[in-house]
């Protein structure tokens, strides 16, 4: 039986920047304008907390049924390491996609009901990303997934909730966290391609190859560094702000570059999901400064 200590290093709680700045993110561009809800916000952390541990049970589930877990380099699998049964690893799953689907509804009974409708497809896409006979995940659309509900429904659902209403800085704001979101995946995937190739895990990663991998990855903070730019202009230069996170960021990309493999991209993923935190803490905090 895992441990209460295994439970949580199961849970990746090193992905959890990746639930936290889409909400910073979006409550920021929604306390510019002067609509922020902060107990609406708390709630939204909570759903999108909930969701990224639903989503990394969910994966350890499904991957470790697959046997793909069985000799993969990175965080502790339950699953595949045998130190949790597959049935208790699916119902944690169950119960933080649960959870967080009652939270939603409290957000949802207070702003529009329409709302119930996206955080089902998130649920539902949170688990078929490596779930059911097809996960999207192995063919190729793990990346594409990612920038929709980590990036766009996340801070646009979290500025949505405050505000009801969209803003072209919140679409911005959405766009470069979605992409750094996508980089801790590509990431993530390049360090996997030797074991997911040999499973028939067909990751994005896998598709492209190491050396186009690596491109996207650096395409990929490129592309948040130039959202930040249009959210400055949309509302007001501090939310450049963000750009603290260049110097994780930064060094991400050395790494990157040095075509490191195996467990030498490990300080990618920490080094990405810390740049993408604090890009959204240093969005939100500017944008509460300059508003």
């Amino acid at each position: 039986m895992a441990t209460p200590a295994q439970w949580i290093e199961g849970a990746r709680p090193r992905t959890l920047p990746a639930a936290v700045a889409p909400v910073l993110a979006g409550t920021g561009v929604a306390a510019f304008d002067h609509g922020e809800s902060w107990w609406k916000a708390g709630l939204a952390l909570l759903v999108s907390l909930l969701l990224q541990v639903g989503v990394n049970y969910a994966n350890d589930y499904s991957d470790g049924i697959r046997g793909t877990d069985d000799d993969r380099v990175g965080p502790l699998r339950l699953v595949g390491s045998k130190l949790a049964t597959p049935k208790a690893v699916r119902a944690a799953a169950f119960a933080a996609f649960g959870l967080a689907a009652v939270v939603g509804l409290v957000l949802a009974a207070t702003t529009a009901w329409w709302l119930v409708a996206v955080g089902a497809l998130s649920i539902l896409a949170a688990w078929f990303y490596t779930g059911g006979k097809k996960p999207y995940g192995y063919l190729g659309l793990g990346e594409v997934m990612v920038f929709v509900f980590f990036g766009l429904v996340a801070v646009l659902g979290t500025y949505y909730v405050q505000v009801e209403d969209l803003s072209w800085a919140a679409v911005w704001a959405a766009v470069g966290i979605g992409a750094l979101a996508c980089a801790l995946l590509v990431a993530n995937n390049l360090r996997d391609i030797p074991s997911d190739s040999q499973v028939g895990k067909r990751t994005l990663a896998v598709a492209l190859g190491e050396v186009h991998t690596r491109r996207l990855y650096a395409i990929l903070v490129a592309i948040a560094a130039v959202a930040l730019v249009r959210v400055g202009i949309s509302t007001s230069w501090w939310a450049l702000l963000g750009l603290v996170a260049a110097p994780a960021l930064v060094r991400a990309l050395q790494i990157v570059g040095s075509r490191a493999v195996g467990p030498a991209l490990v300080p990618v993923l920490q080094l990405t999901g810390l740049g993408e935190l604090v890009y959204g803490l240093g969005l939100f905090v500017g944008l509460l400064l300059g508003r």
